[in-house]
């Protein structure tokens, strides 16, 4: 009896550790935001513990909860929505009701979701995208992923979606303004948006270019994971630093020693040296986000990593060269302030300036990654709506 009464009381003291929350002063609608914060601890503490004792993945157990956010292409007063499929990849196509005379603008949005889980039919991407066509009287894309696959599967059918969609007939049939296009996304997804417009934007089999870019908190490289903001968000409100590098390797591989090195900063190759000079925070971000911290370079060739992607920049956007960026379109950037990717954002903002794109950068100082999932009830945050309607706005004035 005493030590069954020992072990529950070591795990209740684990499980207290596990969930302690600390959050920054001027976090909005605080109270919210910790009880946000302790639902996800709680679940990524009892997931961990249910994948070590074998009975199902993390990253799977997750995607079932996600599903349950799901949402059916419900048609409003406003928007007829459909699902569909544009080569082969499953989208959800927003159309407004209204009658138009001329070409409408169109938005092709990639959702977020670390590469695991997620879909279009969230409830949060759902009312985002529904709002986008309504506000903007806009043609709206939802473009699905498939978490099951490594890359280049994702990026892949990103990118066939939207070589399918700027083909003149499917314009035509949507009618679509073929000067009009933006690409978009949130997290993950504002990666792959990111990838797929530098692509789009320098290969001349594409006839119909992408007008704009808008990247909500992009998660843009993997090679350096040990950034100024990962540092500060070690023990992030939604997105810890743990769980981000286990979900973004599950991208390349299922090799565990690669999360270990990667939580080391010890995972990449000796000759991705000449990588390091496209995401040197100690000259790419602005002072006031260097806080003092210590530019030192990641451990090199420690392992012989050789994954697919490892040093591609359709992974890693941030690590295309200066002769490609000048190429692209004019680019809204949010980041968030309390957000892990936080730096990746920032500094592809220095980046993009530096070469002589026309940047956007809102920068939120109390906000949170993921608050875009945030955006219905009961589990809406106001800084969500706000992020939303700042993204809107933007699109309105540049689309």
């Amino acid at each position: 009896m005493g030590f069954k009464a020992l072990c529950l009381g070591l795990f209740c003291a684990l499980f207290a550790s596990h969930l302690y929350i600390s959050l920054p002063d001027d976090i909005e609608e605080y109270w919210k935001v910790v009880a946000l914060a302790t639902t996800a601890k709680t679940f990524t503490f009892m997931g961990m513990c249910i994948e070590h004792m074998g009975i199902i993945k993390y990253e799977e157990l997750v995607s079932m909860l996600f599903r349950l956010d799901e949402t059916q292409p419900v048609s409003d007063e406003n928007v007829t929505v459909m699902d569909t499929e544009f080569a082969g990849v499953p989208v959800r196509v927003y159309l407004p009701k209204r009658k138009s005379d001329a070409p409408r603008r169109a938005v092709i949005y990639i959702h977020g979701g670390a590469f695991c889980f997620g879909s279009f039919k969230n409830a949060g991407f759902d009312s985002l995208n529904r709002w986008t066509a309504n506000k903007l009287d806009s043609i709206v894309v939802g473009v699905e992923l498939a978490p099951q696959h490594h890359f280049p599967v994702q990026f892949e059918d990103c990118l066939a979606a939207v070589k399918f969609f700027l083909q003149d007939e499917i314009l035509e049939k949507y009618g679509v303004d073929p000067a009009r296009i933006c690409i978009s996304g949130d997290s993950s997804g504002a990666g792959l948006a990111t990838g797929v417009t530098q692509q789009v934007q320098t290969d001349t089999g594409f006839k119909h270019k992408i007008k704009i870019q808008a990247l909500l908190y992009p998660a843009l490289q993997i090679i350096d994971s040990y950034l100024p903001s990962h540092q500060e968000n070690e023990h992030g409100i939604i997105l810890p630093r743990d769980l981000a590098i286990k979900l973004v390797s599950l991208h390349l591989t299922k090799d565990e020693t690669f999360v270990e090195a990667m939580r080391r900063n010890e995972h990449m190759p000796q000759e991705s040296r000449h990588l390091f000079q496209f995401v040197n925070w100690s000259t790419l971000l602005p002072e006031k986000y260097r806080k003092g911290y210590v530019y030192t370079e990641p451990i090199l060739g420690k392992h012989n990593f050789s994954f697919p992607g490892l040093m591609d920049i359709r992974v890693s956007p941030l690590l295309a060269n200066d002769s490609l960026l000048q190429n692209l379109p004019p680019t809204y950037i949010l980041t968030c302030q309390y957000d892990i990717v936080r730096d990746d954002g920032l500094m592809y903002v220095s980046r993009l300036q530096n070469v002589g794109v026309q940047v956007t950068h809102d920068h939120i100082e109390n906000g949170i990654h993921a608050a875009l999932s945030f955006m219905t009830p009961p589990l809406y945050l106001h800084v969500g709506l706000r992020i939303r309607d700042m993204y809107i706005s933007w699109l309105d004035k540049n689309l």
